[in-house]
């Protein structure tokens, strides 16, 4: 279970370096992992009705893998 977890922890590391430099992550069955720039917006606080500035920021995207969406 030990080497499971280490594993999964090298993956994932790899995968967030990438993603940190803008790279595209797929894997092969699973699906793509990408950056993906979301823009500044204008939004109303619920409770308050008051509009708020949203600024610029990136964003993690997956998008799964044709055999994926099968399985499920």
């Amino acid at each position: 279970m030990e080497e499971a977890k280490k594993a999964l922890e090298v993956v994932l590391g790899i995968i967030t370096e990438a993603l940190a430099k803008g790279e595209k992550v797929t894997i092969s069955g699973f699906g793509t992992f990408s950056v993906r720039t979301r823009k500044a917006r204008t939004a109303v606080k619920p409770g308050t009705r008051e509009r708020i500035e949203v600024p610029a920021r990136k964003t993690v995207a997956f998008k799964p893998s044709k055999e994926l969406k099968e399985r499920i």
